[in-house]
């Protein structure tokens, strides 16, 4: 996406987010400029966020296990990659019986790059830069005939859609993928709230400063004039939907401007912004999911330190 359309499309999500009723949201995709990537990096490897390593865990410990499971003549092609680093275990399972042949698909070019560069020791890469289904449809007209799709969603970004989205979502992929293709899902797991308000609201302050540099990216970038300041991270457990959810507080009753986004918004004191909602998930939950998507569950993988799993998802 050019600068100029990013910037409209930036500006036109904030403006829909902060004028929706009853609840000011912004859109988690925004979270990962270079600040907020940089963050993150550093929430992965906090002592209270174990999803990432448990993510790291299970695909170490069972990428070939999982290969075994799926036809010879596989290519993988994966939604978010970044620089692929998580996919390590796997091209090099795969690697171990045919040559590996590799589609790591996001929007960052930057990502795209380091991930040619680091990957291109163990499989034939072919970046896209594009969204995920645009880039889940030019890799499955680049196989050849005969050959399978083992298609990667790894991490909890599941969790982030709303259920019924996330039902939508798995669905139109479906479409795009053939009977006998793979799906291999990432998802984090039900576990005991004081664990995950840990891992989003830490004592060191991270998950706050990654939170507030959302806010901080649009004074950037958009020309607004948010005072951080004025801001508390919050973090909510919402039992009956299983889900995690950030805000972002005011403190006080305020007006911010934000010039690109023609917009200026009003704020009552104690007013939130929700910024992400993280859905955890049960293991008949998953299974259901599967169901519904047009996917057959062949095999789980749980992390026994951290509830985390993967699932091999099979087009039916």
């Amino acid at each position: 996406m050019t600068a100029p359309a990013f910037e409209h499309s930036f500006a036109s999500h904030v403006r829909s987010g902060l004028t929706g009723s009853p609840q000011k949201t912004l859109p988690c995709q925004y979270f990962y400029d270079e600040v907020g990537s940089a963050l993150f990096e550093a929430i992965t490897t906090l002592p209270e966020y174990g999803l990432t390593r448990a993510d790291a865990r299970v695909l170490q410990a069972h990428a070939a296990e999982l290969v075994e499971l799926l036809p010879a003549n596989l290519i993988v092609a994966e939604l978010g990659s970044g620089t692929g680093i998580k996919t390590h275990p796997i091209l090099e399972a795969v690697g171990s019986r045919q040559e590996a042949i590799y589609y790591p698909i996001d929007v960052s070019p930057t990502a795209l790059a380091k991930c040619a560069l680091e990957m291109g020791g163990l499989a034939r890469v072919h970046p896209l830069e594009a969204t995920y289904l645009e880039g889940l449809r030019v890799a499955g007209e680049g196989r050849a005939p005969g050959q399978t799709l083992l298609l990667l969603f790894l991490g909890s970004t599941i969790g982030n859609f709303q259920p019924d989205s996330a039902i939508d979502f798995l669905s139109a992929v479906r479409q795009s993928m053939q009977p006998g293709d793979a799906l291999l899902l990432g998802t984090d797991m039900v576990k005991p709230v004081a664990q995950l308000i840990d891992a989003y609201d830490d004592p060191t302050g991270v998950n706050a400063a990654f939170n507030l540099n959302l806010l901080a990216r649009i004074n950037r970038e958009l020309d607004g004039d948010f005072n951080l300041r004025h801001f508390n991270h919050v973090i909510r457990y919402v039992p009956e939907s299983q889900r995690i959810e950030m805000h972002l507080q005011s403190r006080m009753r305020q007006r911010v401007n934000i010039r690109k986004a023609d917009l200026t918004v009003e704020f009552a004191r104690g007013e939130t912004i929700c910024t992400e909602s993280c859905h955890k998930f049960r293991p008949a939950q998953i299974c259901d999911m599967a169901r519904k998507t047009g996917f057959h569950l062949t095999a789980q993988w749980v992390d026994e330190k951290w509830p985390f799993a993967e699932n091999l998802l099979v087009a039916v």
